[in-house]
């Protein structure tokens, strides 16, 4: 990072938020419902993830979301889709004032939307991320050293 703000990132379906473990999540998707954004369970213990980040924006970290929209969707489905996702963070993380939320088309390089640090199930976008990525196996942990 070439300034001095620091950055974290997250991406929200199967790192913050159990997209994957909601039944029939693909089929409702496909068919434009929004109902397993707004069912997702957490991933991560959420009282603890906003300790944490409230703590860090004490200490001057910028804390973002970084979520792509479904493939294949619609402009309506899209806002649809924002809504819920914003609303699924107002209900779980509601004492973290967000930098910024990015809700993005499908397959946007998430690299284009930030810096510092990634927190993203998806290894193509740690990958492709120009700062330190991790995966979502110790989010709490890795925050706790920050």
């Amino acid at each position: 990072m070439t300034n001095t703000v620091k950055v974290i990132n997250f991406d929200m379906d199967g790192t913050i938020a159990n997209l994957y473990g909601v039944e029939n999540w693909l089929d409702d998707l496909i068919n434009k419902r929004t109902r397993p954004y707004a069912q997702a369970k957490p991933l991560v213990n959420m009282s603890a993830l906003a300790r944490q980040l409230n703590r860090l924006i004490k200490k001057g970290y910028e804390i973002n979301i970084i979520s792509w929209l479904a493939k294949n969707s619609t402009p309506a489905y899209d806002k649809e889709v924002t809504k819920v996702k914003k609303g699924w963070l107002a209900k779980h993380l509601a004492s973290v004032k967000f930098t910024n939320i990015h809700i993005v088309p499908y397959g946007t390089p998430k690299e284009t939307l930030g810096n510092g640090i990634l927190f993203d199930d998806e290894v193509p976008n740690r990958k492709n991320w120009k700062g330190t990525a991790y995966d979502v196996t110790d989010i709490l942990g890795i925050l706790k050293t920050l």
